[in-house]
């Protein structure tokens, strides 16, 4: 991915260091973490996982601030900096084509745990988007875990990452999200369930409409590149999740959506960067 020459935002807050709570309490511990893994990957909503971590408080533990001399994630910070201006050269544009106005989120860059306005939360839960502050949040380990455990390298699937959770940022503006959030107390578990999948099969779709106008607009992709983001959609799809943690898949449980099903939507808003083109909520077919 050719991002050296971007763009830096301006919107980008780092909180690693000091424990990334600003003085408040923040719990968890190890059993928390263990507890939020395992229930992510069986398709727990990562928004209430958030609610859990924070329900079991305890003293925060204060990490040593970050020397900037001597950061080893800075070219990490560096990096996200620039996918995130893409996005926001991308997301104006696009906005102001539908005669509507791109408020441009903040990414909290935290090491351990954090604090959001969805709650306290370490970095177990992944990176994650908050509606109530609309920041986005990320622990940059994340790409370890991305590298090595699901086996899914490369910048550009980084990149995915990012502009996966400000997908789901315009779907907040665009009033997607609270249509969706509003169902939750009036239908089944297995109907939500299936609002939760094609909320996430959007948030990709839309990150394959960032690629394809970033594409347009500076010529940011190498060979290889395409690969890598669908290789990254394709490993954290509910199915291979499901399968990886526990033997065996519980489709009705599924929350994100198959691995099929998150590459042919993020493949469909690469294609056609038509964001009338990604309606998950009428199809039949996912």
């Amino acid at each position: 991915m050719r991002w050296q020459r971007g763009r830096r935002s301006e919107n980008v807050e780092d909180r690693r260091g000091g424990g990334g709570a600003r003085g408040a309490k923040l719990g968890g511990g190890i059993i928390s973490i263990i507890i939020v893994l395992v229930l992510i990957y069986l398709g727990a909503d990562p928004g209430q996982m958030l609610q859990l971590v924070g329900n079991n408080p305890q003293p925060p533990q204060a990490n040593a601030p970050v020397d900037p001399a001597n950061d080893p994630q800075k070219e990490l910070v560096d990096f996200v900096s620039v996918v995130l201006a893409d996005t926001e050269d991308v997301w104006n544009k696009l906005f102001r084509e539908m005669g509507k106005s791109y408020r441009e989120p903040k990414l909290v860059v935290f090491s351990d745990r954090v604090e959001s306005a969805c709650g306290l939360a370490n970095a177990a839960v992944g990176p994650f988007y908050c509606g109530a502050d609309e920041n986005l949040y990320i622990d940059l380990t994340f790409y370890n875990e991305l590298k090595n455990r699901h086996h899914a390298p490369g910048d550009f699937a980084q990149a995915y990452v990012i502009a996966h959770e400000v997908g789901h940022h315009v779907q907040n503006l665009l009033g997607i999200t609270d249509q969706v959030h509003s169902q939750k107390d009036r239908i089944s578990e297995k109907q939500y369930n299936d609002l939760s999948v094609r909320l996430e099969l959007q948030a990709d779709f839309f990150a394959g409409v960032w690629a394809h106008h970033a594409q347009k607009m500076r010529g940011i992709l190498e060979e290889g590149d395409i690969e890598e983001a669908l290789n990254a959609a394709s490993a954290i799809g509910d199915d291979r999740l499901q399968r990886e943690a526990r033997g065996y898949v519980v489709p009705d449980s599924f929350t994100h959506g198959t691995s099929a099903q998150r590459v042919r939507w993020f493949r469909k808003g690469l294609v056609t960067g038509d964001m009338t083109q990604g309606d998950t909520f009428s199809t039949e077919t996912l």
